[in-house]
């Protein structure tokens, strides 16, 4: 957005009537790949006349399927800064080696995210991301920082962000608590994303108390609670080995909030391993766990495998969510009478709402409040979507 700003173009993330529409498309699931699809249409239906210009990974998989009428540009995950010459035709650069600095954004809302790489090197069963996205590449820590030390002077609370943030580093001989370090001077907490457990270690956690500016929030991706899916899913770790990671954790921050996400319906987990993921669930008492049912990626090594009948996957999403619900509950009830931290994000005039540091979402009587603007509030009841302060 700032790149099209630069050009003297008219800006906004909104879904409203406009000349062009440039759409960053997803393919992490079939349904987010058919919803980017569906996104074409929609803003076709808005200005039939407009030109629609389509990058990401959903169009680097396969940008045929983008090729229509109305879409002037196509291309991947790679060059995506190429947009803004608004180039004709359908062009698919080359993944990069390195990564592939864009300018500094200005357009955020509360948090500001800030992306440190791309890429992964994981290659799990049932994803498709590395191959769309390339091995990872790291952003040098004085480019990461420059951007930080700008968002800060307008809000409180940065995310790191990028599509394996744990291997951060690898590339250019450094690592994620030494980027952590670096921006421990900044006047704001630092939240991250998504992790891998095998980032867990005495150095990562050390790290996250010198620093003192870092969320106790740890997004410990998850999967599977059953060690053989987890071999199925070529995911380097036991059950056993994620639970010592989340102990580790706990011995640190004793009330940190430990969110996950989990796959259910594997082509190749049984009930009784289904059962194993709801009692590792249970055992762990996640805060929070991001539920998706099992995705078939055409391309993935996990593709031949099939998949679950449609019944047998509705039901272990409706069961594994009822025990989030469940868990999220048990873990925020007892910050009633307590106080948090929030970091305000929208208000509907009657209540604001943002998330603590520990990431629940709390809402509190608008007082005018600034978003993006830390607050100390006194938590005094519960909602069924977080807590309410006064």
């Amino acid at each position: 957005m700032t790149g099209l700003k630069a050009l003297g173009h008219e800006v906004t993330d909104e879904l409203v009537f406009a000349d062009n529409y440039v759409i960053n498309t997803c393919a992490v699931t079939k349904e987010a790949e058919r919803k980017s699809r569906q996104f074409v249409g929609k803003v076709k239906r808005i200005n039939p006349k407009a030109d629609i210009y389509v990058i990401g990974c959903a169009s680097e998989k396969n940008a045929e399927q983008f090729s229509i009428k109305g879409v002037k540009y196509v291309s991947g995950t790679a060059k995506k800064e190429d947009v803004l010459q608004m180039v004709s035709g359908v062009h698919i650069a080359e993944i990069p080696q390195e990564y592939e600095s864009m300018p500094i954004g200005t357009n955020f809302r509360a948090r500001a995210y800030v992306k440190i790489e791309d890429g992964c090197n994981n290659f799990c069963a049932y994803c498709i991301i590395p191959y769309l996205r390339g091995r990872c590449r790291s952003r040098s820590i004085q480019s990461i920082r420059e951007e930080c030390v700008k968002y800060a002077e307008n809000t409180d609370e940065i995310v790191l962000t990028g599509i394996n943030v744990s291997c951060y580093g690898l590339d250019i001989g450094t690592s994620l608590p030494e980027l952590i370090l670096s921006l421990s001077d900044l006047p704001v907490r630092i939240r991250l994303s998504s992790l891998e457990a095998n980032i867990v270690d005495k150095n990562f956690m050390d790290a996250i108390v010198k620093a003192g500016n870092v969320c106790p929030h740890f997004h410990l991706s998850l999967q599977s609670g059953s060690t053989a899916v987890l071999q199925e899913m070529h995911r380097h770790y036991t059950a056993e080995e994620y639970k010592e990671k989340v102990d580790l954790i706990r011995s640190y921050f004793p009330s940190a909030a430990i969110t996950t996400d989990i796959i259910v319906g594997f082509p190749t987990e049984t009930e009784e391993q289904f059962k194993e993921t709801l009692a590792f669930a249970e055992e762990i008492a996640f805060a929070n766990i991001h539920v998706f049912p099992y995705s078939r990626r055409f391309g993935t090594a996990a593709y031949p495998l099939g998949s679950l009948p449609d019944a047998v996957m509705a039901d272990r999403v409706r069961r594994l969510t009822e025990l989030r619900d469940r868990l999220k509950k048990a873990y925020e009830s007892p910050f009633v009478g307590s106080d948090l931290e929030v970091v305000v994000e929208t208000s509907d005039g009657v209540f604001a709402e943002g998330y603590s540091e520990n990431y629940i979402r709390v809402y509190v009587p608008d007082r005018d409040f600034t978003p993006g603007k830390k607050i100390t509030v006194t938590i005094e009841g519960e909602r069924a979507d977080g807590l309410l302060a006064r």
